[in-house]
């Protein structure tokens, strides 16, 4: 009938009529636009219009019934996902239009909606973005301010690391690329999805350019290498309607460590802090670099070759001259690469070789070639892993330690261990393979590059001396003292020296002295070791091993420090004295040595009353004697504050820094914390073949002890002056808001040299700190020629991840003070 029909009106169809039918069809036709015009331009603004909340409800109702009860096409509905998943929409980017699972288009064609009112909407506090993001920096400068509701806010408040800088931000990756592909509108809703529910995207978080990751409807993760692909299990591509979260660069990179108010800024702030950003960055950088003309050339190291502040020493028998004699004023100019320099070779390999032409010495090579300490062979220097007291090899001559006192537990009950005068550091470099960290010193130039060749092979070591000064750790922190055919003069001077090793030897700890005149019978070797037994006896140590091994022909005595005050209180005489209780044994920043005791402390809750936990077991828990009377660094109670402390830094680490900052965690071996609090970094990275010189600055809280608690270890340092390393030392350097804190106190451009100095050519530095402080630090390192990898800012914070070039200046500029 229909057939017919039409066949009817074709056949009355005429040549008169023509005109007028093409007429209707151009009609018909503008209809059709106008229609699609009007339903297309409705579809984006729809679903952020303001509606009661009963409108609302009623709309989502009317939208269940007329499609069966199902409501998968509207996947706006605030029933159907979590708040912020679709926010943005409006964004017209034709990437974020292949990815959204809401496509507009087949929304319109499906059921044009000429009503806004009975479209269900997202967020009623939302406003709509009526145009597409054409800039994703000025999108991110004029956006609103977002809400939380009270729980989140509360959340905020109790967490440190949960604060209102772990929401989105602008990132740049390089060059200044946006870090999700340059989709702003689809970050900002995703970071603040990530900053109320920082555990929803704990699995999987990827690096920039990797894997985005998405939501369904019930808020459950899952990972497609193709974000543009339809799900494996058969929804349509209309769920996740452009949330594509960041990546872990941007996840958790502002979860500071502080305290957070919970308080959102203002769009007034926002605003200012963006236009001052913007202002400084356009500003000419002005920095003029020169090479250090010095006389230590690629070796420098400021506070340990100040020639004319050595030259002005009244004494040198104390080995004044070794000691730290930093510069009035630090020095702005870059240290010279050795010629032939190359990346150095990646651990373990590096433990046997090094190159040659990193450090070019040879003398030690000469001197010490027949105890095995160090070879040339080719453009290789290798060590065969002996030493003075180990010829056939360091690993035996640790189980032979072991054996003679087996509570030892070399990595278990001992975990951090000070070697005294280290020589190439074998010592150290072998027990990792116990599960033992050895922090491992001598003085520079003692041995040429003795400390040198530690740092270049991976083992952790710094160039220090026991002169007149205490050493730079806190009071009974080693597990075990080391000192293997060390020349170091203990019993004079009423004992000065092994005092200090008593100080920082913790309570019922170890030390372990192989020298000569404990198996040798030569007069002066007899004298010697008498005089040790008798100081020993009076400092109240137990002599409780004296062995000697037969394969490497040397001995080793073993003296344990008492655990309670008994000894000292029976003492005949009291030589050596106990120290006054004025006295603070954990003072070490340039404090006078003393011929002196501190006794052992014997309350329950005092530090040193108790041996830690063994190893691995006390990285985690928060020491005994940290209470909840105590108030934390972050204002929390002392064990919930270190508790928050590493449960922050083991996400940054696993969701950002593995996978986010452009490392390559393979080729690091050395790395720093230049500011580190309880060690949650270091402790973050325990699972990885890299060992975290943990550095507490003498201005900040006093934290240090802490840190070797957990069986980590570190040192104290004032970053206005140099580190007592060689250059070249360190693969990675990470500094938390360490910065903006020392430009305060001293020349900004001074620290950044020394950063330069003592980290290796491609080598990385990541940087927390605020907007201002990571602006000016990055104008200066691209002055240097440094490889920006990321940048990140949200709300005055930011975050820097560089690479440092092997660039140097052709100019030179002479020091005067480092002139021989």
């Amino acid at each position: 009938m229909a057939l017919g029909k039409y066949s009817r009106v074709d056949n009355r169809r005429s040549s008169s009529s023509y005109c007028s039918t093409v007429s209707i069809v151009v009609f018909v036709a503008l209809c059709l636009v106008g229609v699609w015009m009007m339903t297309s331009s409705s579809v984006v603004p729809v679903q952020n219009v303001d509606v009661p909340q009963e409108n609302k409800n009623e709309a989502k109702e009317q939208v269940s019934e007329s499609n069966g009860g199902v409501t998968r096409q509207f996947e706006d509905n605030s029933g159907d996902l979590p708040e912020d998943v679709t926010k943005g929409d409006t964004n017209l980017n034709s990437e974020s239009h292949s990815k959204s699972e809401g496509n507009q288009d087949e929304k319109s064609d499906e059921k044009p909606v000429e009503n806004p009112e009975e479209k269900p909407e997202e967020n009623p506090e939302e406003k709509p973005e009526d145009k597409p993001e054409e800039n994703p920096e000025e999108s991110l400068e004029e956006k609103p301010e977002e809400r939380l509701d009270e729980n989140s806010e509360e959340k905020l408040k109790e967490k440190p690391d949960e604060g209102p800088n772990s929401d989105g931000g602008e990132a740049k990756t390089d060059g200044g690329e946006n870090g999700s592909g340059g989709q702003g509108g689809s970050e900002e809703s995703s970071a603040e999805k990530k900053s109320e529910n920082p555990e929803e995207t704990k699995d999987g978080e990827k690096a920039v350019g990797q894997i985005d990751e998405k939501v369904d409807q019930n808020g459950k993760k899952e990972t497609d290498e193709n974000s543009g692909e339809k799900k494996e299990n058969g929804q349509a591509q209309n769920q996740s309607l452009n949330n594509i979260f960041p990546s872990g660069a941007q996840s958790e990179l502002l979860n500071e460590t502080t305290t957070q108010s919970g308080a959102w800024s203002t769009q007034l702030t926002e605003s200012k802090n963006e236009k001052d950003i913007q202002k400084l960055s356009t500003q000419q950088t002005g920095y003029s670099w020169k090479l250090c003309n010095v006389t230590a050339g690629p070796d420098y190291i400021p506070c340990l070759d100040n020639w004319e502040a050595i030259k002005n020493l009244r004494s040198t028998k104390h080995y004044e001259h070794r000691e730290r004699q930093c510069p009035e004023k630090a020095p702005t100019c870059l240290v010279a690469l050795p010629e032939g320099y190359r990346r150095p070779i990646e651990w373990p390999t590096s433990r046997e070789k090094i190159w040659y032409y990193n450090v070019p010495h040879t003398k030690l090579a000469q001197i010490k070639g027949h105890q095995n300490w160090v070879k040339v062979s080719g453009e290789y220097l290798t060590f065969p892993g002996g030493g003075t007291q180990f010829k056939h090899g360091a690993l035996h001559y640790i189980d032979f330690i072991q054996d003679s006192v087996p509570d030892v537990a070399w990595g278990k009950r001992s975990r951090v261990i000070l070697d005294v005068g280290c020589g190439v550091a074998s010592f150290g470099g072998y027990l990792f393979d116990r599960d033992v960290l050895t922090m491992s010193f001598a003085p520079k130039d003692e041995h040429e590059a003795q400390v040198q060749f530690a740092l270049e092979r991976g083992i952790p070591a710094i160039s220090a001396v026991m002169g007149t000064k205490r050493l730079p750790f806190p009071s009974r922190v080693f597990d075990i003292v080391h000192c293997a055919r060390c020349r170091v003069p203990w019993h004079i001077e009423g004992g000065k020296l092994l005092l200090e090793l008593n100080r920082v030897l913790r309570p019922g700890g170890f030390f372990v002295w192989s020298a000569t005149p404990i198996y040798r019978k030569t007069s002066e070797d007899v004298e010697i070791w008498s005089a040790m037994k008798d100081l020993t006896k009076a400092m109240c140590w137990e002599l409780v091993s004296i062995n000697k091994d037969t394969v490497n022909e040397v001995g080793a005595a073993t003296f344990k420090k008492p655990i309670s005050n008994e000894c000292y209180e029976k003492r005949s005489q009291s030589e050596p004295p106990i120290c006054p209780e004025s006295d603070d044994p954990n003072a070490a920043w340039n404090v006078p040595l003393q011929a002196c005791m501190h006794k052992v402390p014997v309350d329950t809750s005092e530090r040193g009353s108790q041996w830690p936990e063994q190893w691995p077991a006390r990285l985690e828990k928060p020491p005994y004697w940290l209470l909840s009377s105590q108030v934390g660094v972050y204002g929390k109670a002392a064990p919930d504050d270190f508790t928050a402390d590493y449960e922050h830094w083991k996400r940054v680490v696993t969701k950002s820094y593995l996978n986010g900052m452009g490392v390559n965690w393979s080729n690091v071996r050395n790395a720093m914390d230049m500011r580190s609090v309880y060690g949650g970094f270091a402790a973050a990275l325990k699972d990885l073949k890299i060992w975290v010189m943990n550095v507490v600055a003498i201005d900040s809280p006093d934290t240090l002890p802490i840190i070797y608690e957990r069986g980590l270890f570190g040192i104290y340092h004032d970053w206005c002056e140099s580190f007592s390393t060689y250059p070249r030392s360190y693969d990675l350097l990470h500094a938390d808001h360490l910065f903006s804190k020392v430009k305060k106190r001293c020349n900004l451009a001074g620290v950044v040299v020394e950063v330069d100095r003592i980290l290796r050519p491609e080598g990385k530095l990541i940087v927390r700190d605020n907007v201002e402080t990571i602006n000016e630090l990055e104008n200066m390192l691209k002055s240097m020629q440094w490889e920006v990898h990321l940048t990140y800012s949200r709300d005055n914070e930011g975050l820097l991840s560089v690479q440092k070039a092997m660039w140097r200046p052709n100019e030179s500029e002479t020091l005067q003070y480092a002139i021989a």
